[in-house]
């Protein structure tokens, strides 16, 4: 299967606008908003992992076990389905979305996609 790139870029849109408001209201410390992208041995074979990095409050406002349920948001007139949909979208490409803590500040996003294979 070949990854549907309107999809793909709608994830990363949203990871990157959601690390954007994160930030919004930080003074005391720098705004970084760091991108990474590389080729990785996955479970079932070789993909690529995608990272969204923010230096935002991290899980401080958050339930990280509620993170990419639908409905859920903390912002005030969020709907709650942007994670929610990026993971479907993540999933039906054969991939994977996460979020873990920074050690410093923020929260990374990440997911994967499987490498298509040639035929």
């Amino acid at each position: 299967m070949l990854a549907v790139r309107v999809e793909l870029k709608q994830v990363l849109i949203k990871l990157m606008m959601n690390a954007i408001e994160a930030m919004a209201e930080v003074a005391e410390r720098p705004r970084i908003l760091r991108i990474h992208c590389e080729l990785g041995d996955l479970e079932h074979g070789r993909g690529v992992v995608v990272g969204v990095e923010d230096s935002g409050p991290g899980f401080a406002a958050l339930d990280p076990q509620r993170l990419f349920d639908a409905f859920y948001t903390t912002k005030a007139h969020g709907l709650g389905m942007g994670l929610s949909i990026a993971r479907s979208i993540v999933e039906g490409h054969g991939g994977r979305l996460w979020a873990t803590a920074n050690p410093q500040h923020g929260l990374t996003f990440r997911f994967t996609i499987p490498v298509a294979r040639e035929s």
